[in-house]
């Protein structure tokens, strides 16, 4: 089993910046790739990043590309999320994941393990 724990959610104006942590601790030996995913309120859960632990590769959401930044810190077991110029739309839930793949994948359906989530606000 693996236990993601996200923090740095919160209330921010719109242009403002965040950063998300995800500690996880557990198995993992068995775990290759961390992501981020949001959601929300009547809407799906869509990806937004991921990122393997080694750091070697990432990918994001098209739309996201440019004001977003994912990077890890293997010795320490946590996944960052920098979010830069936010708006309205970005409010959502952010959920960590992770994927026993060798392989970056953006299907919410293919991660193994989830956090609770941390909420994030953006004021206009």
């Amino acid at each position: 089993q693996v236990q993601l724990v996200e923090s740095g959610g919160g209330l921010v104006q719109a242009g403002g910046s965040l950063r998300l942590s995800c500690e996880a601790s557990g198995r993992m030996s068995s775990v290759y790739v961390l992501g981020w995913f949001r959601q929300a309120p009547g809407k799906e859960r869509e990806f937004v990043a991921a990122i393997r632990w080694t750091g070697t590769n990432s990918a994001y959401a098209e739309t996201l590309k440019g004001r977003f930044t994912i990077s890890s810190d293997y010795a320490k077991n946590t996944v960052y999320l920098q979010m830069n110029s936010l708006n309205a739309e970005d409010t959502a839930v952010y959920f960590c994941a992770a994927d026993r793949s060798l392989f970056i994948r953006t299907n919410r359906n293919d991660y193994d393990y989830w956090g609770q989530g941390t909420q994030v606000t953006v004021s206009s």
